[in-house]
């Protein structure tokens, strides 16, 4: 017979930093298996002001609130600044990050050494998406959404509806 014993596991806090503009099948497939891998997920989207999203920061939280409500360990948040300076504030230790295609590893490597080199105790964890999301980014679904082509296979239905206002 095999015993099992509640270790004392610190609370592990992993960030997801991004634009989410807007949020995706695929970011949402990594934060639902995130969501299993740490006690606490944060979806931080970047307020970044040399960018012109299509969404406002409040209305990308919005998306990412009412497509994580189901996910109890998820909450969503935004930052300005270093990720790593906004991670260090929020007690994690993690840094997730999504990964689709290999082209993605090159750039997403590069910004965890240097994540690594700023803060040592924070780890990057690669994730990487779902083989039917492999090709799928926020970018791709704007441009179809604004070509009147289908997305709804693409996002969250909160997120087509806004497209469709949005085009």
């Amino acid at each position: 017979m095999s015993r099992f014993f509640l270790l004392d596991i610190p609370l592990v806090v992993a960030i997801y930093p991004g634009s989410f503009d807007p949020i995706t099948l695929g970011h949402l497939d990594v934060i639902e298996r995130g969501s299993r891998l740490f006690q606490r997920v944060i979806v931080a989207v970047l307020r970044n002001p040399q960018k012109q999203p299509l969404f406002s920061v409040e209305r990308r939280l919005q998306q990412i609130q009412a497509t994580t409500q189901h996910l109890t360990n998820v909450e969503a948040d935004s930052f300005e600044g270093l990720t790593v300076a906004y991670a260090q504030q929020r007690h994690a230790s993690v840094i997730l990050r999504g990964l689709r295609v290999l082209s993605d590893f090159e750039y997403e490597l590069q910004m965890a050494h240097t994540n690594k080199s700023l803060c040592p105790f924070l780890e990057t964890l690669f994730l990487t998406t779902a083989t039917e999301y492999s090709f799928l980014s926020s970018s791709l679904v704007k441009e179809i959404a604004r070509l009147g082509g289908a997305i709804d296979h693409l996002v969250p239905p909160v997120v087509a509806q806004d497209l469709a206002y949005a085009f």
